[in-house]
């Protein structure tokens, strides 16, 4: 079954980024909007007439330029700027009347889109570096500012001031979920892998050491080793088989997560009828009992219930010994599937589950509780000393598939 690598992107800035270009835009047209119904009074409409060309031009050539971080760039955020205090200053130069009227400046609100652009790019700090070139600009250009031009740059520097303390806010929230994903889908690999070596390497070890430590002789000395690797594998497996995974970033697309994604052989969604999988368990002392139409389930879904069945069929075996008697009850209902393990062993001791699970033997813990709990179901184990043990696999109808 080959790997393949999943990547889920995340990026909480990405809608602002979107905003920023509709709202550049925008303000563009109300600008130049706002310049034609007041052209009669400019006193030299061309110089407005020629710096708005310009921020028409450049708004629509550089849209670009604010489609994500990595496109922004310094030297950009600076031009930017610029043109946008080039207009506020000549304002006066345009309307001379603009200064004792508190009309509008050229570029109007357009000015704010580039101090935005610094917040969504560098944060606070650079939100208030932008914002204070524009306040300086307008108080210049007003040359006898009212408390009206006071208000308005004191609420421009800290709206954006806020909207980049947001902006950073939302990163570090953003890398911190990227980084609890990225442990979790190691976490689930390493259970996943844990299961197989489970239910492949570790059983045949076992058997090995049993078979081998009855036979005596060279046989036993075999059977030591095999004991002794089978230790080992134990303690590497509940130690961690997966490398603690690293958050890497995209500046463009927000933070990334690369998930080891194990894809089906037989595709995702093909439905599959759980009794075929369950069937060879059958035989002289394991009796399965299952409904008469098919059990239909997704494929993938399907092989990790079986999968759990037969691990709690090799804990009959291996604990119950090979004159216990199991059976496997299959229950198809509208909303779940049961499926239930039953033996007439001797049943488990009390603690001897966390008992196992701390010596590395994870054969309740991944083969059987770890796969139902990644199909979103429940595993539930009822022993009684003496009288036998049930498990019982219950997974929810819209995790089965139908």
């Amino acid at each position: 079954m080959a790997r393949r690598e999943k990547v889920v992107r995340m990026s909480v800035e990405q809608p602002l980024w979107r905003a920023l270009t509709a709202y550049r835009v925008l303000t563009m047209v109300y600008a130049v909007l706002l310049f034609v119904f007041t052209r009669q009074k400019f006193e030299r409409p061309m110089v407005a007439v020629c710096f708005l060309a310009v921020l028409v031009v450049w708004t629509l050539a550089t849209l670009p330029k604010v489609a994500n971080a990595a496109c922004c760039t310094k030297r950009f955020l600076a031009a930017d700027l610029t043109i946008a205090l080039t207009g506020i200053l000549l304002t006066p130069l345009a309307d001379a009347q603009a200064q004792t009227q508190d009309g509008p400046t050229l570029p109007s609100i357009w000015t704010a889109g580039s101090v935005l652009a610094f917040a969504i790019k560098g944060g606070w700090r650079w939100a208030g570096f932008a914002s204070s070139f524009v306040a300086v600009a307008n108080i210049v250009e007003r040359g006898e500012p009212s408390r009206d031009t006071f208000h308005n740059v004191l609420l421009v520097w800290v709206a954006s001031i806020a909207i980049g303390y947001v902006v950073e806010v939302a990163r570090a929230s953003e890398r911190t979920l990227a980084r609890a994903l990225e442990i979790e889908a190691a976490t689930r690999e390493r259970e996943r892998l844990a299961r197989d070596i489970h239910d492949s390497v570790l059983q045949v070890l076992a058997m090995v050491q049993r078979r081998g430590t009855a036979l005596g002789g060279e046989a036993a000395e075999l059977g030591r080793m095999a004991g002794e690797q089978e230790v080992a594998l134990r303690s590497l497996v509940a130690g961690g088989l997966v490398p603690a995974s690293r958050l890497s970033e995209d500046e463009s697309q927000g933070a990334v997560v690369r998930i080891v994604d194990v894809p089906d052989d037989d595709g995702p969604g093909q439905p599959c009828d759980l009794r075929t999988l369950l069937s060879p368990h059958a035989g002289s002392r394991v009796t399965l009992s299952e409904p008469g139409a098919p059990v239909l389930m997704d494929r993938a879904a399907a092989r990790e219930l079986a999968a759990a069945v037969g691990a709690a069929l090799d804990n009959v075996r291996k604990h119950a010994g090979d004159g216990a008697r199991a059976w496997i009850l299959v229950e198809d209902w509208p909303h779940e599937v049961i499926v239930t393990v039953r033996d007439d062993g001797p049943g488990i001791a009390e603690g001897r589950l966390a008992q196992a699970e701390g010596e590395g033997r994870l054969g309740v813990a991944q083969s059987i509780h770890g796969r139902l709990r990644d199909l979103g179901g429940t595993a539930e184990l009822l022993s009684v000393p003496g009288q036998g043990t049930e498990v019982e696999l219950r997974i929810p109808r819209g995790k089965a598939g139908r």
